[in-house]
């Protein structure tokens, strides 16, 4: 099914002539705020950011809250290596996210909304400002929305490309003109966010996913996909496969049916591939089913959706050492644990590489992802090793030849 996709092939479909009036809008205030949070909550969905939580719950968090003035951030800084998602809604249809955020706010009580966008987006950021100016134009942001009552604005800003920065206190504390480094939690951005104040801040791809549940119910939503984690998934593929590129598809599609059924199948002999990103741990099986719990079973993630598909060419050892040179390059250095260890296991995993490496050397990788996942202040330290400990524990043969 395509829901998020629905417009892409359409010419201009990044003008508000093709994606239509804002009917999700109109029919949302026409409701009560709790009655918009409880479809969403009926919806099952899953945040598409990554952490994986419930949207619903995330939105009742902050409607709860007392205090005001209150935000809508999303987030576009998609800094995964091989995740290409939200650029496309960015770029080929962006009224979609628009009247998502705007139903958000209405939702939790605020007036005012952000989208956190990458340096690296510059034609995001353009078309971006285009479609706000029409929904400025066409009574959709600003004063009175649609209705007396109802006011909301939408703001443009841009991050300097700092993979951390994906994080949401990061976001936060770049959105303020700080540093952006992970922040302590709790408080959590629902009690305290953007200027200390409640904030939601949900992925792209989430908020994108908003019009059509309020248009057609959180109920029919749920029977899409996977029963456990409902909806359509964009996935953004690339490795070793006939036909990278972006595809939306059913929640509870296989590995094996995402390569096969849309890219054309692998490129020489699969191998393994890495299901949501860098951050994730590799999987061998073709039969997995993309959503959350099926992908929990096998010890990973469908993290950001970046599949990334490896065939028998190439060596676990250099794709492991690849992912934690990522991570060592984007370490923010707040917290010992990440600042370290990252450059750690980059040395050990390059001595592997040059037919240097120790059986003691992968027992201090295994120690080295147990203490980070334990101690480090966010996600990017805590998952830095996934990719490098699923590696060994599938393919150690190949580790062990590279034993000097």
């Amino acid at each position: 099914m395509r829901i998020l996709t629905q417009n892409f092939d359409k010419p201009n479909s990044q003008s508000i002539s093709v994606y239509g009036e804002y009917l999700a809008l109109r029919k949302a205030l026409s409701m009560r705020p709790a009655g918009i949070i409880a479809e969403v909550r009926a919806s099952k969905m899953l945040g598409r950011g990554g952490a994986a939580f419930p949207t619903g719950i995330k939105w009742e968090f902050a409607r709860r809250s007392t205090d005001f003035p209150k935000y809508i951030v999303a987030n576009a800084d998609e800094g995964e290596p091989g995740t290409f998602k939200d650029k496309a809604i960015l770029e080929k249809d962006p009224h979609r996210l628009l009247e998502g955020i705007i139903i958000a706010g209405y939702a939790i009580g605020a007036s005012e909304g952000f989208i956190y966008t990458r340096a690296e987006y510059p034609k995001a950021k353009k078309v971006l400002a285009w479609a706000i100016s029409e929904a400025e134009d066409h009574g959709y942001l600003g004063d009175n929305v649609i209705a007396p009552g109802f006011s909301f604005r939408i703001h443009s800003c841009t991050g300097a490309g700092a993979y951390v920065c994906g994080d949401e206190t990061a976001l936060l504390d770049s959105m303020e003109g700080f540093r952006g480094c992970p922040r302590l939690k709790p408080p959590y951005p629902t009690d305290m966010g953007l200027r200390n104040k409640p904030t939601v801040i949900n992925n792209i791809e989430t908020l994108a996913n908003i019009p059509t549940i309020i248009k057609k119910g959180g109920e029919w939503y749920s029977k899409i996909g996977s029963p456990n984690s409902p909806g359509t998934k964009l996935m953004s593929v690339s490795g070793f496969v006939k036909r990278p590129g972006l595809y939306e598809v059913d929640t509870g599609t296989t590995l094996g049916e995402l390569i096969r059924d849309y890219c054309g199948g692998v490129v020489g002999k699969f191998k393994a591939a890495l299901p949501g990103g860098v951050s994730t741990k590799f999987v061998t099986q073709l039969d997995v089913p993309i959503d959350v719990p099926s992908l929990v079973d096998v010890g990973s993630l469908p993290g950001t959706g970046a599949v990334v598909v490896l065939n028998d060419t190439v060596s676990m050892v250099d794709a492991a050492k690849n992912c934690v040179k990522f991570f060592a390059d984007e370490s923010c250095g707040k917290c010992t644990p990440c600042r370290e260890g990252t450059h750690r296991a980059y040395e050990i995993l390059d001595r592997f590489s040059h037919m240097e490496g120790s059986l003691d050397d992968l027992g201090l990788l295994r120690e080295l992802h147990a203490v980070m996942y334990d101690t480090a202040n966010c996600g990017l330290g805590q998952s830095a090793l996934n990719p490098v400990v699923s590696a060994i524990d599938k393919f150690e043969d190949e580790f062990k030849r590279c034993i000097g």
